[in-house]
Order: C-alpha cells, then structure tokens, then sequence
C-alpha cells in the first residue's frame, strides 16, 4: 500500500451525511459450545454481561448513528426470529436476511448498496456483533475519527494497539508517520510467537479487529474494481428492489456470489487504507478462556452467573446455559482451572486452557457413528482432557451425537 493523503474531516457524525452502523451477526455456533449452536450462536449469548452481545453492540453505537434508523443487523435465517425478538425497536427492513452463509465481503457489499440507496453519500460504520468493549467513550471517540476520514474520502479500519504477542490475531502494520489517522502499509496474516513478540516491541502493528468506516459509495467502487462478479451480482439486487421480483433475485443472487472475506476480497488490495489506532478495551472473546477473563470473580477467581459453592477450588468458570431453566445447585471441591457449561442438552467440563478444542466435540458428534440416529437422551455429558468418553450403546446409552452440533 502507498502512503496515505492526509484525508480529514472535522464534522460531527451527525451532519452532513447520514452514518449507519451494519453490525455483523452471522456465525456458526461453535467456539462457546454448548451454550453456542447454528441457531444460536455467540453473539446472542450473555458472556460478558446480562445482556446478549449482539444487544449490547447495538446500544453501543445508537448515539453515533441517531436511533436505531441508523442500525441495519447482517444475519442468517436460522437467527431472524431471535434477532427480532432481541432488538424490538429495529426497523423491520433494518434487519439484512442473508439467503445464504457466503462470508463477509456479499454482506457488507450488500449492506452498502442498501446504505448507498438511502443516501449516496452515507458513511457505513461495519462492527462485529459480538466482540467486548470495555471503555465505551474511547470506542466512540476512535470511530468519530473515522467517520471523519471516510467523509473525505478514505476506506479506514480501527487496529487495536497490541497488549500481548498474540497468534491468534491478523495484524496491521503501519506506515512510517504520526497523528490521530494514520497509513496502512500493508494486512498481516496470523504470525508465529516469535514475530507476535516482535510485533509487540516494534510498535508498528496493530490487531485487525474486523472493524471498517468508509462511505458506501467508494466501498462499491472497490467492489466494482476488485469483486466484479460481486458487484455485478449487487447491481442486479439493487435493480430488482421494490419490485415483485425482489425475493426471487436477492434468493438467486446472493446465493450465487463467492464466499471470502472482506479482508481477502477487497481490503487487501486496496492502495490506500487509513488507520485509526486505538486502545478501547477490546476483545473479541474468542473462547470460554477469554470470556471467564472478563467475567466477574470471588476471591478464588471463580466465575459463576448460578448457584455455586466452591471449597479449596480456584480459577473455575460455570455457566448456565439452560436460560434459567436448570435449577441444580454446582459444588466443586478440590478442582481448579475448570469451565463447567450446563444447556438444556448437554454438559461441557473442560480445563481452560483447553477452551480452543471445543471444536473437538463439534467434529466428534459430526463423525458417522451407529449413534448418531439414537435421538432420544435427554442429557450428555462430555468431558474434555481427562478422559476419552466412550459411549456403549449395550449400557442403554443413548447419545444423540447427532444433534449436538447443531
């Protein structure tokens, strides 16, 4: 990427043109199993408050946007009737049912000609639905800075200024420079250890946080320059808007586009992107590991939203995931470093620092197995890092593994 323009605008987000928060609310339901499923994935989960983190992501931006007008929520059909339920005052056509999952970039593609159609010079702020933010006014202080960039012109992204040498993140580094907006130089794929830590003293990568500013217009502009079978297929929804063809083309349409990700499909390759360093907080609660580390905790650091006695245990997590309904009283004794998860169909008891094989389930309940048509059992439980649980039909087990993915 080349060095950016200095682009700077010094409006308010309230004037001049109109700025729509599209949050991103798709996901599949893995990581926070099983309180996590298809058709209730992360973001409609309470992990890091009382409220599901899509609900909290919303009324995290309804004062820059003006009201929930300014709100259009990204999801699937699996998600529609709860979403709706969640944020009763969304507009109803403020909610982008996608026909089909085909990733990041048809979706905020999408969610911009929607934005471009209802003012051709709104500015789109693109959020996850379900990451944390601890320090709320510095988030809206990083995303005014934004807005104010997008508004002359610029296509910016917020990097997280680095607390740790972490993996597990994509990263940004920057352009030689100062001040509050910076250059992009380039996208940095997931390193090893070694660079992370390199990248923490350096002082010139940020996290890529999935968050983008831009104003619609020049967002269909890159798409038109770098996905011209997206934008091509996004001109023909936009043509059958309002029509009595509009269901069928937005079906036959959006389901024809190729799944990537904005980052793959578009970002990378632009020449220019403006930055917005920033330090507000953030997590993306990636696991049961990071959401016990923002969560609430005794003495002992255990964490717990139930009926808990904890004697000489330390550091546990325990979450009921039956939405009220269990009414079982957890004792742990002499155990530490535990994430026990109770849902209306199974029970998670794992060490924490294994949070990241939960998918290890998703792929073993998947597996064909004689068990998987044996639907019956009203309870499983798995037990993750202490020993293989094996299941013997002859016992009167009857594990519906099936359906404990989805």
């Amino acid at each position: 990427m080349t060095s950016l323009a200095k682009k700077r605008g010094n409006k308010s987000l309230m004037t001049a043109s109109s700025v729509t928060a599209v949050i991103l609310a798709g996901g599949s339901g893995t990581r926070f199993w099983p309180a996590s499923r298809a058709a209730r994935p992360k973001q409609l989960l309470p992990l890091t408050s009382h409220a599901p983190m899509l609900v909290e992501t919303a009324h995290r931006v309804l004062p820059l946007v003006g009201g929930w007008t300014g709100v259009l929520i990204a999801g699937g059909r699996r998600t529609e009737a709860e979403t709706r339920a969640l944020l009763p005052d969304l507009p109803p056509n403020n909610l982008l049912v996608e026909p089909a999952p085909r990733n990041t970039a048809p979706c905020i593609g999408w969610a911009s000609a929607v934005v471009a159609r209802r003012d051709p010079e709104g500015v789109v702020l693109v959020l996850p639905s379900d990451h944390h933010v601890a320090d709320v006014p510095a988030f809206r202080r990083a995303l005014e800075l934004a807005v104010g960039a997008a508004r002359a012109g610029s296509i910016v992204t917020l990097g997280i200024r680095p607390s740790r040498p972490e993996t597990g993140f994509g990263y940004i580094e920057l352009e030689d420079g100062e001040g509050a907006v910076r250059a992009a130089r380039r996208f940095v794929e997931k390193p090893d250890l070694e660079t992370a830590r390199a990248f923490l003293t350096g002082g010139k990568h940020l996290w890529n946080a999935g968050m983008f500013v831009f104003r619609a217009k020049d967002m269909l502009r890159a798409f038109e320059a770098h996905q011209p079978q997206i934008s091509t297929l996004l001109q023909r929804i936009a043509a059958a808007t309002g029509t009595s063809a509009e269901a069928e083309v937005l079906e036959g349409s959006f389901s024809a586009m190729p799944s990537v990700s904005i980052d793959y499909g578009v970002m990378e390759h632009l020449r220019e992107i403006a930055v917005v360093p920033a330090d507000f907080g953030w997590s993306d609660v990636g696991s049961w590991q990071a959401a016990w580390e923002l969560a609430d905790k005794d003495d002992a650091g255990n964490a717990s939203d139930r009926a808990l006695v904890a004697i000489d245990s330390r550091g546990n997590f325990v979450i009921d995931a039956t939405r009220g309904a269990s009414k079982k009283l957890v004792a742990l004794l002499g155990v530490s470093d535990l994430v026990v998860v109770e849902s209306e169909d199974a029970v998670l008891v794992m060490p924490r620092e294994r949070a990241q094989d939960v998918r290890l389930i998703i792929e073993e309940a998947q597996a064909p197995s004689p068990r998987a048509a044996l639907t019956s059992a009203k309870a499983v439980a798995f037990v993750v890092g202490f020993r293989a649980l094996r299941c013997n039909p002859s016992t009167g087990c009857t594990c519906p593994r099936s359906s404990l993915a989805g």
